[in-house]
């Protein structure tokens, strides 16, 4: 019964996660498409939980059919079972995960319904299948010895190769390459990036913990292990950033903890505390590089999830050969690299595919003038002050019409700078009446004295009126 608890505990902190990414693509995003980006996050978990219960668990867990597919326990019951029942919940929030990773990589271009259908895809099919490859004792990457302990690849990768092949199909975000090179597009709240991120760290407790499947002496190691690494991507990650571009930019140092975390997913119970520190240093490093070469292939990825879930997920995968307790390094090291390829080709590569075809039919990418307004409004209709405030100036830049006021939202950011505007645009609309009034004088003085000159009967003393009223 400890050992179900345990287990229970962790699945709650799992779910947590899917918390953590939601705060932390919404901050990394702009605010016009952050509710997309949450929306996305809460309607993956619901739909990959319950593909996996009618049919992924099934794919991933049943009896392995050829070594290939799992053809039992699809709707899964575990009414009569509940250590079974406590196994699937656990892995049912594991799917989550590697479906939430794509949301943010893939962030305020995609139609919410092109969104859905991947999530259909890799919750369903893609990733159930590769996990009964690599974790279920019938599959053909485990008998061969592939050690992935808590998800590196199976997980984090998954979700990274399958945003790769999304991006290369719809491109990159309106203005993010120009001939000038790259334009950084700013987040839009960077402490909700930040909670985001020690949201996540908190989850990876039950990721990493709870993959013993058991309270064993194993678990306050594996915790430790995943703390060091993740400490030790974030340090290596602020060293890096003062170098490059001489600060510590806030991107730099989420993803080098996050990289840290991700990397020590699949070796963390098979290392020393020393050696998790040299893993997350090593992880931020590659996973910094893998962002670099994205860029430079004109990639897009607007929270480098690909960089951080992919590129470390493949350092820490290789890891396990490379500094884990095994009996044969060399030929660890061999089908660790064969079982990254092979997620790599099948995550990817079979993405890249379908989605090709999906979007010949249907495109998959919102308009030009629904990716400017942005995706909160195009996709789900949802306003903010902050559209309201930059629909009313836009209005006025447009027509010149300073009787047109900003919807003041009491007691938030926006509705005090709202308030202020409109207070200036109340100063200038007075200033332009009497302006206006000063020119109309002008004018009419001005048509007086020609007209006097052309009928040649010009008086000065005609214009005596005109000096004595009062002028603005």
């Amino acid at each position: 019964m400890t050992d179900q608890l345990w287990l229970l505990i962790c699945s709650g902190l799992v779910l947590l996660m899917q918390a953590g990414f939601m705060c932390l693509e919404s901050g990394l995003t702009r605010s016009k498409n952050s509710i997309n980006v949450a929306v996305k996050n809460l309607s993956d978990f619901g739909v990959s939980v319950l593909l996996f219960w009618g049919l992924g668990y099934g794919l991933m867990f049943g009896l392995s059919q050829g070594s290939l597919i799992g053809v039992t326990n699809f709707f899964f019951d575990g009414t009569k079972n509940p250590s079974t029942a406590t196994f699937f919940i656990f892995q049912a929030m594991f799917c989550g995960t590697a479906t939430t990773i794509i949301s943010g990589a893939i962030a305020e271009r995609l139609k919410f319904s092109a969104y859905i259908f991947i999530v259909i895809l890799v919750s369903g099919f893609i990733y159930p299948i590769f996990g009964h490859w690599a974790w279920n004792e019938g599959g053909w990457l485990y008998e061969l010895g592939f050690l992935d302990f808590a998800g590196s690849t199976v997980v984090h990768g998954m979700g990274a190769w399958v945003s790769l092949a999304t991006l290369v199909i719809v491109g990159a975000r309106q203005g993010k390459f120009t001939e000038a090179g790259e334009q950084k597009i700013q987040g839009s709240n960077l402490p909700f990036a930040v909670l985001g991120a020690l949201l996540l760290w908190v989850g990876w407790i039950g990721f990493n913990g709870g993959s013993t499947l058991a309270m064993n002496d194993e678990v306050p190691n594996i915790v430790l292990n995943t703390v060091l690494a993740g400490t030790a991507g974030m340090v290596t990650a602020i060293i890096l950033s003062q170098i490059q571009v001489g600060r510590v930019e806030v991107e730099d140092l989420i993803n080098g903890s996050l990289a840290g975390l991700v990397a020590i997913t699949a070796c963390c119970n098979l290392v020393s505390n020393p050696i998790a520190v040299v893993v997350g240093i090593t992880a931020a490093g590659f996973t910094k590089t893998v962002s670099i070469l994205l860029r430079k292939q004109k990639i897009d990825d607007a929270v480098d999830a690909i960089a951080v879930h992919g590129g470390a997920g493949m350092w820490g995968t290789l890891c396990v050969g490379l500094f884990g307790n095994v009996d044969d390094r060399y030929s660890q090291i061999l089908v660790q690299l064969l079982g990254i390829g092979v997620a790599l080709l099948w995550g990817a590569g079979l993405t890249w595919v379908i989605l090709t075809l999906l979007n010949r039919w249907q495109p998959m990418r919102v308009s030009f003038e629904d990716e400017a307004i942005g995706l909160n409004i195009s996709e789900h209709g949802a306003k903010t002050d902050a559209y309201d405030l930059f629909q009313v100036m836009d209005q006025q830049a447009n027509t010149q019409d300073l009787t047109l006021r900003v919807p003041v939202e009491p007691f938030t950011e926006i509705g005090h700078i709202a308030t202020r505007y409109n207070q200036v645009i109340d100063s200038l609309e007075r200033n332009h009446r009497d302006n206006a009034e000063s020119l109309e004088e002008l004018y009419a003085i001005t048509a007086t004295a020609v007209a006097a000159i052309e009928n040649q009967n010009y008086n000065p003393d005609s214009f005596d009126s005109f000096g004595d009223r009062p002028m603005s």
